[in-house]
């Protein structure tokens, strides 16, 4: 199966619209979204064409598809105008018989897993840089930031199929890297 991630939309209508065009085009049935939806938060500036109520009406149209977890920036208000689960501190995605733990990262993070066993992935998303990093009994990887990059990297989003996680820039369409997630069996 093929599944299309995505994090920190921070309320972009026309980044969101950019990556619903993406998930579209890229023929994953899911979509999984490590939070922060609608809000900026109070660490970032305000991003491009920000419009949360754009943001709600965009998301609410595919939500059969959507599988998300709750950022720092989340509320329990948002869950009242979005019709698709919000709240979730994590979700975990079965593949290839491996385990991927998504969540947003503010509570779990790279420099604090919650308990992995050797070949499980930590998802997260939080920080809005790109990346994938091997550590003694778990892989850490985020697909980084749709409307609010940090670090030089592109506005961007992930697919993980097969065991391959691939970062694409958003902006451009073009494949900006390319890791496996465990090694081929």
């Amino acid at each position: 199966m093929k599944w299309m991630i995505a994090s920190d939309i921070h309320g972009s209508a026309s980044w969101c619209e950019r990556m619903l065009q993406a998930w579209r085009r890229e023929g994953s049935p899911r979509l999984v979204l490590l939070g922060d939806l609608l809000y900026h938060g109070p660490r970032n500036d305000l991003p491009d064409a920000y419009a949360p109520k754009q943001v709600i009406a965009q998301l609410n149209a595919v939500a059969p598809h959507l599988l998300c977890v709750r950022g720092n920036c989340e509320a329990e208000v948002d869950q009242m105008v979005l019709s698709f689960p919000v709240m979730a501190d994590y979700c975990a995605l079965l593949m290839d018989g491996h385990v991927i733990y998504a969540t947003h990262g503010h509570l779990f993070g790279e420099g604090n897993p919650p308990p992995l066993l050797p070949g499980d992935v930590l998802l997260c998303g939080h920080t809005h840089v790109p990346g994938l990093r091997r550590h003694e009994g778990f892989t850490y990887a985020n697909p980084g930031s749709v409307s609010i990059p940090k670090a030089n990297s592109p506005h961007s989003y992930a697919l993980i199929e097969d065991g391959l996680m691939t970062w694409v820039d958003l902006a451009s369409g073009e494949v900006f890297d390319r890791q496996r997630l465990w090694p081929q069996e």
